[in-house]
This record gives structure tokens, sequence and C-alpha cells, in this order.
């Protein structure tokens, strides 16, 4: 009874020595990924003046005498903060996605591996891809838009509406855009890891094409400013991405039902 029970004890240590092992890796995964967040947003903190100028651009090119006003003594001190902050998780992406990498490679098969990676090098370079089109498409033109459009009411007597641009809520709309934009781009990683994962097909997915126009289209109402040019430069290429992502998880059935006809096939000699 008591080798039994040492037995159960021996299990249960040697079981908790991975978990405090794995609870380690993930404790030093975060610390790297916060350190390179927190140096990064130092670093942006320190370049705001060049990072302030970058983003008010596509106002400086609708508007060559545009003028950014604060309300208080502390708007623009906390604006910069947040836009560091924001900086700063932005640039380190690269840096917490390789330590997301380590942390769960070494508990992938070589052919798992070879299939996330991929996913992995994709995202940033699709966020990017998205919030470059909005960057130098669809922000001036969402700019253009609405100056034009406050610039224009007037009253009957002839009184105009003068547009001014508070700091705090232009770098706000900027953020907004860029980020929906870019988070809009990774719709094909999304896609595909969900056929991926057996929770998507492509007949699922071409099947319900007419709901993702309707979602993308109301998508790109809510999350652009109400001019047309702005939500199709949006909607347009995210159905496009969707399309993509069909044939992509097309493609990952294709060569699933190839390797499991494999499998099947060397099974059956085997049993021979």
């Amino acid at each position: 009874m008591t080798d039994v029970k040492d037995d159960a004890d021996d299990h249960i240590e040697a079981s908790r020595a991975p978990l405090i092992e794995h609870l380690m890796e993930l404790r030093n995964r975060l610390v790297w990924s916060l350190i390179a967040v927190g140096s990064m947003a130092v670093i942006c903190f320190i370049f705001h003046a060049e990072i302030v100028q970058f983003l008010a651009a596509p106002l400086r090119r609708v508007d060559p005498d545009a003028v950014v006003t604060t309300l208080n003594p502390q708007e623009a001190f906390f604006t910069v903060m947040n836009l560091a902050i924001w900086g700063g998780f932005f640039f380190a992406f690269p840096i917490v996605a390789f330590q997301l990498w380590r942390f769960v490679a070494p508990g992938l098969y070589r052919n798992e591996q070879g299939a996330f990676l991929p996913f992995l090098i994709a995202t940033p370079f699709l966020f990017i891809l998205g919030a470059s089109l909005a960057y130098f498409m669809v922000i001036p033109l969402a700019l253009d838009f609405l100056i034009s459009f406050a610039e224009g009411i007037s009253t009957e007597d002839g009184i105009g509406v003068e547009n001014e641009n508070r700091f705090s809520e232009y770098v706000g709309f900027i953020k907004v855009m860029l980020l929906a934009f870019g988070a809009s781009f990774e719709l094909p990683v999304l896609l595909t890891l969900l056929g991926r994962a057996g929770i998507a097909s492509a007949d699922g997915l071409a099947a319900k094409r007419k709901y993702a126009i309707v979602g993308i289209a109301a998508v790109a109402a809510m999350i652009t400013p109400p001019d047309f040019i702005s939500q199709i430069a949006l909607g347009v290429p995210v159905y496009l991405l969707y399309e993509i992502s069909i044939h992509l998880v097309r493609g990952f059935e294709r060569k699933r039902a190839e390797r499991e006809a494999e499998e099947d096939a060397e099974l059956g000699l085997t049993g021979e």
C-alpha cells in the first residue's frame, strides 16, 4: 500500500515539474515582451514630434493651412503618452510574436510548426498593408470629404462653419482608421486558421458569400467616414481577401485529404 502511495506521489511531482517549467517559460516570454513594448514606447515618446508630423501629413495634404489645437494644457502630454504606448505595441509586435513563437513552437510537431510560422509572418505584413491603404488613400479622401462638408455648412445669415482640428480627437481618428483597416486585412489569417482547425470549410465560406458581402459592407459603413469612396476602398479589398481565404482553405483541405489518403494507404500496406 505504501508503494502505491509513493508511486502516486512521484507521478504528481513529475507532472508538477513540467507545469512549473512551462509557467516559468511563460513568465520569461511575457517579461521580454513587456520590455520590448516599454522600450519601443520610450523611443516613440522621444521621437513623438516626428510621429505627430507623420500622422498630420494626410491633413496637410488636404489643407496646407490646417492648425491642430488643444483645449487644455495637459491634453498634448496625455495624447502623446497614449500615442507612445500605442506605437510601442505596434513596433514591438515582431518581438512579441517571436516570443510567442518560442513559447508555442516546442509543443508543436514539425509539420505544425511549418504551418503556423507563415501565419505569424503574414499577420504584420497584412496589417501594414491595410494601414498603408488607409494612410495613403482613405484618410486623405475622408478628411477632404469631412472638411469640405463642415466648411460648406452655412446659416441663413451667411455665417459659415470654420473647421478646427482638436489634437486628441484628430490623433484618435487616425488611430481608429489605421487599426480598423489593419485589423480588417487580417481576415485571411483568421479564416485560414479556422479552416485548418476544422471550424470553417471552403464550401461553407463559399456558401455564405452573400452574408459575407453584407457583413463587410456593414463593417465598412461603421468604421469609415460616411462617404462612398472610403467605404468602397475598405469593402472591396476585404471582399477580395475573403475570396482569397476560400482558395487558401480549399488548398489546405486538398493537402489534408491527400495526406490522409497516403496514411490510409500505408496502413493498408502494413495490414497486409
